[in-house]
């Protein structure tokens, strides 16, 4: 007798996602695009729960790119308040589901009272041992990449690291996400069909599913599908 979600195995062991459609969102309902962020807030939350019950291992989250910045004053600190207020509010919810919060970005560009919030919702995870949710946070692929070029300088300058060892492994190890594996399904809402400077490294060899779903109005069972799609590709990584 088959069991519900059996058709979703083997699970991605790594889900990333671009969040994308929160002002488009607010836009076709004639409200603020504050308020299209607040809704997609409730998606996360929707998104983290459906990971934890069917078994994904990590989900990172574009939520704040470095571009973002260029956006109006009074937005950017909205999005910055509501950062705190999301991890504030969804600490408790964590800890019950067993949710380990975690980082990657520039994360000292954030103002200090939401990198006071983070640290201390990092913390509070720490020793959780179910889905790890990555925040991607003042985060752009190319700042990475350029992050892990100064970081192996660094070691080849300190005597740590003979330039000859450098391959690709060894990169991966400086770059933001050395901890983790590379994504296995990309997930981008709202048509939008490019990589928006996330994750450029990591991604080579990840499943791409793109969704004309606004990110506010993005399911669970819209996670179940993409995961059905994912299923239905053949990865090669170069191979026949």
């Amino acid at each position: 007798m088959s069991r519900p979600n059996d058709d979703l195995k083997p699970i991605p062991r790594h889900i990333a996602m671009i969040m994308d459609g929160n002002g488009r969102w607010a836009k076709e309902r004639g409200l603020p695009r504050t308020e299209g962020h607040r809704a997609g807030a409730e998606t996360v939350r929707r998104v983290v729960e459906c990971c934890g019950e069917i078994g994904v291992e990590f989900l990172t989250l574009y939520a704040f790119s470095s571009e973002n910045w260029k956006r109006p004053k009074r937005e950017v600190e909205a999005l910055m308040k509501l950062l705190e207020i999301f991890l504030r509010g969804e600490l408790p919810l964590m800890m019950k589901q067993n949710v380990r919060l975690q980082a990657i970005g520039r994360l000292h560009d954030l103002p200090q009272s939401c990198q006071n919030e983070l640290h201390r919702c990092i913390e509070a995870t720490s020793q959780n041992t179910g889905l790890t949710l990555i925040l991607a946070l003042s985060y752009g692929g190319r700042e990475e990449i350029i992050d892990g070029v100064k970081s192996l300088l660094r070691s080849i300058e300190g005597g740590h690291l003979d330039k000859a060892m450098i391959d690709v492994e060894m990169f991966g190890k400086h770059l933001y996400t050395r901890y983790y594996p590379d994504p296995d399904l990309l997930i981008r809402t709202s048509g939008e069909v490019r990589l928006s400077n996330f994750l450029l490294w990591q991604v080579s060899y990840t499943e791409f599913y793109i969704t004309e779903k606004l990110w506010p109005d993005f399911s669970k069972e819209d996670l179940k599908t993409a995961i059905r799609a994912f299923h239905q590709r053949h990865r090669r990584f170069g191979g026949v």
